[in-house]
């Protein structure tokens, strides 16, 4: 028999499981609708590929990946799309997410879709056909399978599943081991595969018989070499990933240390049915198990479509007048939903219905009294009562030193404090704090980084400016200089670089005189044509006096003129 260990800590809640597991697992109808979160798992939002009025078929993508660390999101049944939008969505926050609202047409119509053979497929098409099919962890942290199936930094001796199931009312794993346990290990076998594990341990807590039995005979019966199933003790959280891989090989994964860093990977077991049939049956996560409880008449597990309104779901297990409230998880771990209208998601594994009785109002806190009960219970072996004083006091510088992030709110500190302390709720407030003052910090730095460079470019265009301008003065007088200089006639020293005023004056006189005496020269008379005799004589005879004096004046000018001296 393999030896278990210990892990620090834990509690001892009443389970309240027996309620939900009398009957089967129930198929639940197609809703009226289907509100969709495209936010359903780790990492980046799914980006719509759908538009309004469109129809889809059951198992269509109506939301595919963004980056590396996302998953797709499908629509659940065949159905027309009738919003795009923000909506409340189940989150400890209580803030609305982006949703596709989708109203089923009751065909349920299949879109094409076939498996393969993962022994005879390349591991990067199986991981791609994970992201696709948009299968991540359904043990509620709901992170991506393709990447949390890669092995390449660290080698991987041993596969965990985890079948524990620890906290109080859950049983949906625990009905799905009962009822699909052959499924499961094949799903197993794949991630083995997938992860080159030597060995796969798979642990259930020791409360659940009927599904261990059932794992420990589908394990003989397909021959399951590599797979061990293990009872271990019910402690509350023992179904934590640390906290089952400690009770099962004994390694003590430490704070800011992955469990691939140790060779071990876990996975739980509803997703590794998630898996199979995905790899097997090219079928995407559509639906999921969720235990319906609490303050109902005939508590029972549900086969859920994806985006099934919380109300229409707590109806088939008839939920009381007296409801105040819907938990969705267990008390310890769960959040209050803000409506019933929220849709059933990938991390949904139980809603709890709850009333007054059920869960009365928490008395008033009091005032730490330092006993140290929740550093005894604390699967992590932190400080939560330091912690909780760093966190009030908004010192989140101290609190990451107290590894306020290795806590995983598993609620055990809260109940044991004799004072009523909503310790959980400290430590969800600090943390949110941090990531949405680490967001600022790089949406800041980011500014600065672009305000930067914008300088830097504005300085890199003046210079190139500055460049291209001096190479064109130094082309051109490096033209001016390489050009010839023009010949210079030489003339007289006595030579005047300038006219005389005055013999200019005298040489445009004469040019205006010979001009006026070549046109008279050339005019021809006007109005002669059609003239009588009689007027063309009296025209002859004016042109003749006219002759006669012109050439009476030549001579008095002749006349008039001096003698030219003999001097020589």
């Amino acid at each position: 028999m393999r030896p278990l260990f210990k892990f620090h800590g834990g509690v001892h809640p009443a389970t309240h499981k027996a309620e939900s597991t009398r009957t089967p697992i129930a198929l639940a109808p197609i809703p009226t609708k289907l509100v969709i979160p495209l936010h359903q798992h780790v990492g980046n939002r799914a980006v719509p590929v759908v538009q309004v009025g469109e129809r889809v078929l059951k198992g269509q993508i109506i939301g595919r990946p963004e980056g590396r660390l996302s998953s797709a999101v499908h629509a659940s049944t065949s159905g027309t799309v009738s919003a795009i939008d923000m909506q409340l969505v189940a989150h400890h926050s209580g803030l609305p997410d982006l949703c596709v609202t989708l109203i089923p047409d009751g065909k349920d119509e299949w879109i094409a879709h076939s498996g393969v053979d993962y022994r005879q497929t390349e591991h990067t098409d199986l991981r791609h056909l994970l992201r696709q099919a948009g299968v991540v962890g359904l043990g509620g942290a709901v992170f991506p399978s393709d990447m949390k199936s890669y092995s390449h930094k660290h080698k991987i001796k041993t596969l965990v599943l985890n079948g524990a199931e620890c906290e109080p009312y859950i049983t949906c794993d625990d009905m799905l081991m009962r009822e699909r346990a052959g499924d499961i290990l094949r799903g197993a076998e794949v991630l083995r595969e997938l992860l080159y594990a030597e060995e796969v341990l798979i642990g259930i807590e020791d409360n659940k018989p009927e599904a261990i039995a059932a794992m420990q005979k589908a394990v003989l019966d397909d021959k399951h070499a590599h797979m061990e199933v293990i009872a271990v003790p019910t402690l509350y959280p023992g179904g934590g990933a640390k906290q089952l891989i400690r009770v099962l090989t004994g390694i003590e994964v430490a704070a800011g240390v992955r469990s691939t860093e140790m060779g071990v990977q876990c996975f739980n077991v509803a997703t590794a049915y998630c898996v199979w049939r995905a790899i097997t049956f090219g079928e995407p996560l559509l639906s999921r198990i969720v235990t319906v409880t609490g303050n109902v008449e005939h508590a029972q597990n549900y086969e859920v479509l994806l985006g099934t309104p919380v109300d229409e779901l707590v109806a088939l297990a008839g939920s009381r007048a007296d409801t105040n409230k819907h938990i969705m998880g267990g008390p310890m771990m769960g959040v209050d939903l803000p409506s019933g209208s929220v849709g059933v998601t990938k991390a949904t594994n139980c809603i709890i219905e709850a009333s007054p009785k059920l869960f009365p109002p928490p008395p008033p806190a009091l005032p730490c009294i330092r006993c140290t009960r929740c550093a005894d219970v604390c699967p992590a072996e932190l400080q939560p009562q330091e912690l909780f004083w760093f966190s009030k006091a908004k010192d989140f510088g101290k609190a990451q030193e107290y590894h306020l992030f290795d806590c995983i709110e598993c609620g055990a500190c809260a109940y044991v404090c004799p004072s009523q302390i909503p310790l959980v709720q400290y430590y969800r407030f600090a943390k949110s704090e941090i990531w949405q003052r680490e967001r600022d910090a790089q949406a800041a730095d980011l500014a600065r980084e672009r305000h930067e460079y914008r300088l830097m470019r504005i300085e890199r265009e003046k210079q190139e400016k500055a460049e291209r301008l001096a190479q064109k003065e130094k082309a051109a007088l490096a033209a001016k200089a390489a050009s010839p200089a023009p010949a210079v006639n030489p003339e007289p020293a006595h030579t005047s670089s300038a006219a005389d005023p005055d013999d200019t004056l005298q040489m445009r006189i004469d040019a205006a005189v010979a001009r006026a005496k070549a046109q008279a020269a050339t005019a021809q008379p006007k109005n002669v044509n059609a003239l009588t005799p009689q007027q063309q004589a009296e025209i002859a005879e004016i042109e003749a006096r006219r002759a006669k004096i012109r050439e009476m004046a030549s001579h008095a000018g002749a006349d008039d003129e001096p003698p030219k001296s003999n001097q020589g």
